[in-house]
């Protein structure tokens, strides 16, 4: 990776927004795919937007992440850098699917860096088949088509 790290998208939780379903909705006016992550989160289409949990505009869950705000009082990029992890935040996410991914991403950061990191996170999240940038979770890639092995 060449490029620079795009601060916006290192969420202090360690799930990177590189690869967050609702950031590609947002970002490709899927409408689609705001529609399906609307059920999923018991919202409406239109509060599907983000940009990166360090933008202007986040995700309406996201905004009020207790690890976030843990992160931002204590100064802290990410969860990576504080002794108390996993703190009881973690242990009390309401997602259980994002805890066990939490859980797993910070070693990660931790271990890595940020570069690395994000590098790794990106090349994890890539279609076997035909490169593509995919999203956590998804089950098809939306270039190829080809089913994808959930990571």
């Amino acid at each position: 990776m060449s490029e620079e790290i795009r601060k916006e998208l290192l969420s202090p939780c360690g799930l990177y927004c590189g690869v967050c379903g609702i950031r590609f909705a947002h970002v490709e006016q899927d409408q689609k795919l705001k529609e399906s992550l609307a059920r999923v989160y018991g919202l409406s289409p239109e509060d599907i937007q983000c940009e990166g949990c360090l933008s202007s505009v986040v995700f309406k869950f996201c905004r009020i992440c207790a690890l976030k705000k843990c992160a931002g009082e204590k100064g802290y990029e990410g969860c990576h850098q504080c002794v108390d992890f996993p703190c009881a935040h973690v242990q009390n996410y309401p997602w259980p699917e994002a805890k066990t991914m939490i859980l797993e991403a910070i070693p990660r950061w931790r271990e890595m860096g940020t570069r690395q990191w994000v590098e790794a996170e990106e090349e994890r999240y890539r279609c076997p088949h035909c490169n593509a940038l995919l999203f956590r979770g998804v089950k098809t890639c939306r270039k190829c088509r080809q089913k994808m092995e959930r990571k």
